[in-house]
């Protein structure tokens, strides 16, 4: 440790009565002195008087302090310096010592070091493994970050063979039904693009997710079908958001097929809201034809069977609204989903 006063027959004593005690102890009569062989030298401690020439205690501290990974200081006072030992304190000194007769002064120097010492330790080796805490996590965003890279390029693949066996046949219904798997791949990676793009692995900001989704629903509709999404900031877990993706993509699409005659205009709106009392809704809403509820579902009912499994998956289900024409159907998600 490095004690620094500028009272020659106290700091060779301070040297002697803690060398005694187990401490290795340098010293140094003035501030300039103390710091110039804290820049040159490692010390374990450093404990510094206030009343110098030239440079005082307080003007030492804030030179020390200022230093990179410098070590604990202690601070020593007179009997009447409490405020100094005070602004030492804020100004970052461990703790302070008040000046007394006796080897009682140097016991106490003895605890205090002692103390100060422990404390320092505890605090580097909580600043160490917070450090490494941070790389790991780093690390494990880093990793995470490339599954979803490696899986959104393994979907996109599968987009592509999905697309060139629709270009092979020859059969519409074949056709129409690889249509709506690709629309479904699409909607589960455009979540894993989303991922490693941004910082924030563990959410998705479900507004600006649907709108990338309904641009690619857009492409596949009639062309006298319209969609529009209206929507408001929302954020979700990536697993929600999947979910919803799905159910968003299964619903448009069947609008898009039994909602409208052959060649009629209509209208498809998506819109995503918040709830009051938390979580959000998703309606898919259209001015078609309508249906009836009792009606045995057209088509195959794959997308029907879909959209049940998944909402029960988030702990609802699509409920049907009244509308004056045409066709709404509402999924209400609560929180935690």
């Amino acid at each position: 440790m490095l004690y620094v006063d500028d009272d020659d027959a106290l700091r060779r004593l301070t040297q002697r009565a803690l060398g005694r005690r187990g401490f290795e102890v340098e010293v140094a009569e003035s501030a300039d002195t103390g710091l110039a062989r804290l820049r040159d030298e490692q010390f374990d401690l450093v404990a510094i008087d206030h009343y110098m020439p030239g440079k005082s205690g307080l003007d030492l501290l804030a030179e020390i302090v200022a230093l990179e990974e410098h070590p604990p200081v202690v601070f020593v006072t007179g009997n009447d310096d409490t405020a100094v030992a005070v602004k030492a304190l804020h100004a970052g000194a461990l703790d302070f010592v008040v000046k007394t007769v006796g080897d009682t002064f140097f016991d106490v120097l003895d605890g205090r070091f002692r103390q100060a010492l422990s404390r320092d330790k505890l605090e580097r080796d909580k600043r160490a493994a917070e450090a490494e805490l941070r790389l790991a996590n780093e690390r494990l965003e880093l990793l995470v970050r490339e599954v979803h890279h490696r899986v959104s390029n393994s979907l996109q693949m599968v987009l592509s063979f999905v697309a060139m066996q629709a270009k092979q046949s020859d059969a519409p219904e074949v056709r129409a039904a690889l249509d709506d798997i690709q629309n479904r791949i699409k909607a589960i990676s455009k979540v894993h693009q989303r991922l490693y793009t941004r910082d924030d692995l563990t959410t998705i900001d479900l507004d600006a997710y649907l709108g990338n989704l309904v641009e690619d629903l857009r492409e596949s509709l009639p062309e006298a079908v319209t969609i529009e999404l209206a929507s408001e900031a929302v954020m979700v877990s990536p697993d929600t958001a999947v979910s919803v993706g799905v159910i968003v993509n299964e619903l448009v699409s069947n609008a898009a097929k039994y909602a409208f005659g052959p060649g009629q205009r209509g209208q498809i709106t998506v819109r995503l809201e918040s709830e009051p009392a938390g979580g959000f809704a998703v309606t898919v809403e259209d001015n078609g034809s309508g249906f009836d509820t009792e009606d045995a579902p057209v088509g195959t009912g794959l997308g029907t069977r879909i959209v049940d499994a998944i909402a029960r998956s988030l702990g609802t289900k699509v409920q049907v609204m009244d509308k004056a024409g045409g066709t709404a159907l509402r999924l209400s998600v609560k929180s935690g989903r």
